[in-house]
């Protein structure tokens, strides 16, 4: 099993940044892909950026170049610099991680931009 614990969500004006955590109940070395996905109001949960244990990357068009996602094994989270923050991406951000052959969701933190 893993537990997954969202942190680092909040407000922030357009053209802001934001850090989310997500910190894992065990080793991140045993967990194979992980990922951020969002839901905004009304829409689908949509794929954001997903790192591999190898720390290889892939990232929605919609933040490329913008959001950078990485793993700390060292301290058991998987992080999601987000810069340059509009206001299409107001969402709550979900947290996922795929281990055991299960898949691992997080409970969510809430991003809003806006001024």
């Amino acid at each position: 099993q893993v537990q997954l614990v969202e942190s680092g969500g909040g407000l922030v004006q357009p053209g802001g940044s934001l850090r989310l955590s997500c910190a894992a109940s065990r080793s991140i070395l045993s967990i194979n892909d992980m990922a951020w996905y969002r839901q905004a109001p009304g829409n689908q949960r949509e794929l954001v950026a997903t790192v591999t244990r190898g720390n290889r990357s892939n990232y929605a068009d919609a933040v490329k170049g913008r959001f950078t996602i990485s793993r700390d094994s060292a301290k058991n989270t998987v992080v999601l610099q987000m810069n340059s923050l509009k206001p299409d991406d107001t969402a709550v951000y979900y947290c996922n991680a795929e281990a055991d052959r299960r898949v691992y969701w997080g409970q969510g933190t809430q991003v809003t931009v806006s001024s």
